[in-house]
């Protein structure tokens, strides 16, 4: 975690990023949040062309001091470092490593043979965000508008044939849970995870507002940790989670050895939680 990603994708030191942590990328703490402009969602799907951009860019804000939602590129951030590491593709390395030892319902893109499974997205209303009103500088316009989000193009062929991992990961609730409770329980079957590297994910990498966001947030590796007043339902103690546009949410309470996964194809609006998300969290954590 504390290697500079250069050590394993070298031209990625470019214009000022040399001493980019694993650990930047995994918390969205590298001053990359997102691709500078032009940019097109189409660009996404070119994993060569639209890395190969990321590496020649310089960060948006200083690397390690503070969080900026990496909305869209996460995944060819560090699926990136995975494939110069295992020559392996993201999507092959999520299916080859964790999605098939744990026999989890769970893509990087989706099979053609399983495209009659997937529910349509719906899309939220449109985001209440004047971008031309607001300095184009701020890392929070150029995240949200390199590339401009449309969740429509999620139903796509071309976006469910792509490789990009924060973005088009095709599941249910339940092939979710079947994959995050491996950071709760510490691992299922042939995929185990040590007491060493779930800590990890508890490391604090940062603390305060969010400059994608805009909200207060505290990032471990991987995910966000409670208590947080973004998301005030969740309890205090080691508990990690993370959302998705249109209010999916993923709790992973290690405390209570509890996992909790929501999904949905009608996206309601925000990024993290919505209403819907937070009664049945609730009801979960009720019922205890």
């Amino acid at each position: 975690m504390d290697a500079p990603v250069a050590d394993y994708w070298p031209e990625f030191a470019a214009k000022g990023k040399k001493d980019v942590l694993v650990r930047h990328l995994m918390s969205h703490t590298s001053g990359v949040s997102g691709w500078d402009p032009p940019f097109t969602i189409t660009d996404m799907y070119d994993w060569t062309a639209s890395t190969e951009r990321l590496a020649q860019q310089a960060p948006w804000w200083e690397p390690g001091t503070a969080s900026g939602y990496h909305a869209n590129n996460q995944g060819h951030l560090v699926g990136e470092v995975i494939r110069r590491i295992t020559n392996k593709t993201f999507k092959k390395f999520v299916r080859d490593e964790i999605a098939g030892p744990l026999g989890a319902d769970y893509q990087i893109g989706a099979r053609e043979s399983d495209w009659d499974r997937i529910a349509p997205v719906i899309p939220p209303p449109p985001m209440d965000i004047d971008f031309a009103s607001l300095d184009p500088a701020a890392p929070l316009v150029r995240t949200f508008t390199g590339p401009v989000a449309s969740a429509s193009a999620a139903n796509s062929p071309e976006w469910r044939r792509a490789d990009m991992g924060a973005l088009n990961g095709h599941t249910n609730a339940r092939g979710l849970l079947d994959v995050m409770r491996t950071l709760t329980l510490g691992g299922s079957g042939s995929v185990t995870l040590s007491d060493r590297t779930v800590d990890l994910v508890f490391r604090q990498q940062s603390d305060g507002v969010d400059l994608v966001l805009m909200a207060p947030l505290t990032f471990g590796i991987g995910y966000a940790l409670t208590p947080t007043e973004t998301v005030p339902y969740l309890p205090a103690g080691k508990v990690a989670f993370w959302g998705g546009w249109g209010g999916s949410l993923a709790v992973m309470d290690r405390d209570r050895r509890l996992t909790i996964t929501y999904l949905m194809n009608r996206m309601a609006p925000g990024i993290i939680g919505s209403p819907r998300s937070e009664a049945y969290t609730n009801a979960v954590y009720a019922a205890l």
